[in-house]
């Protein structure tokens, strides 16, 4: 269909945030927030296509006219996410969080999560350097949110490279 855009979801519920009459907000490419300004859209239709969705929004009617949207992050009200279960986060609340090590040293401040494969990857950045350290039960001890800080127990020369 003309006006189609092509979404890869970034949620683990696809299926309720891209539905129809979802109504989603816009955030300007880059972005983790969404943008005030730009005036919410509603989901017309959807379908699978190639790992992601291919996403009708009303009066988005043209090529044109999706193609202006490119590059830009859809956002659902957070009030109408599915319930987390206990112990779970959504993983922008992940950001800003302080890592310190079962010893108590800090590392730096969660500057960004990328969902890689075998692990999620926490980029870390403290006030000398910048280091990737995988999201592992095995690595990642505790997560406190209220304190808003990550507790690691991290392997020889994880911390180095």
């Amino acid at each position: 269909m003309k006006g189609e855009l092509l979404v890869s979801p970034l949620t683990d519920h696809p299926e309720g945030t891209y539905a129809p009459g979802v109504v989603l907000r816009l955030g300007e490419p880059e972005s983790d927030q969404p943008d005030p300004d730009l005036p919410p859209v509603r989901v017309e239709s959807v379908r699978p296509h190639r790992g992601g969705y291919l996403v009708a929004l009303a009066g988005v009617d043209h090529r044109s006219q999706s193609e202006r949207l490119r590059g830009h992050y859809l956002f659902r009200e957070a009030s109408e996410l599915e319930p987390l279960a206990d112990g779970e986060l959504f993983y922008h609340q992940l950001l800003g969080m302080e890592v310190v090590t079962t010893d108590g040293a800090s590392i730096g401040e969660i500057r960004e999560v990328y969902e890689l494969e075998p692990a999620d990857m926490l980029e870390v950045r403290g006030p000398e350097r910048e280091v990737m350290i995988p999201f592992l039960k095995e690595i990642v001890v505790e997560v406190d949110a209220d304190a808003r800080r990550i507790v690691i127990d991290p392997p020889d020369g994880l911390l180095d490279l």
